[in-house]
């Protein structure tokens, strides 16, 4: 294979594109609209409707974790008032999944292909005529 799960994951955690390397995920100027395809190699990042799902899930585990689990601790425990809590719990549960959109659209296409890297356009080979593409 020419490009590795390490540069997979690499380019995963920079926001890069996982094929070329490129900063081409999103659009110049816009911090939320994804790229339809890698304007420098082509590959689609959208494999098929609903991929965008996985960066949602994503998403919200890394809300519920780092930030709703030790919120609703610090409320069991007295440290945190009723209403006070349940403002910094509404406030993370709006702020952190704005914060983290890009890389969690970054970090679910690295969790794709590091499972399939096969699936990558510089890694793909030919195939047999019993082969599929997820051999």
């Amino acid at each position: 294979m020419e490009i590795t799960k390490g540069q997979i994951i690499t380019r995963g955690l920079t926001n890069r594109c996982p094929n070329c390397g490129g900063h081409t995920l999103f659009k110049a100027g816009k911090i939320f609209e994804l790229n339809e395809a890698c304007p420098a190699c082509g590959l689609k990042y959208e494999k098929d409707e609903g991929f965008y799902l996985g960066a949602m899930s994503l998403n919200y585990g890394i809300t519920l974790v780092c930030a709703l689990t030790p919120v609703a601790l610090l409320w069991y425990y007295g440290v945190l008032g009723a209403r006070p809590a349940a403002v910094l719990a509404v406030a993370l549960s709006v702020l952190i999944p704005v914060a983290l959109y890009r890389s969690s659209r970054s970090w679910q296409l690295m969790l794709y292909y590091s499972f399939f890297p096969q699936h990558l356009p510089r890694n793909r080979r030919a195939l047999d005529g019993i082969e599929d593409e997820n051999v």
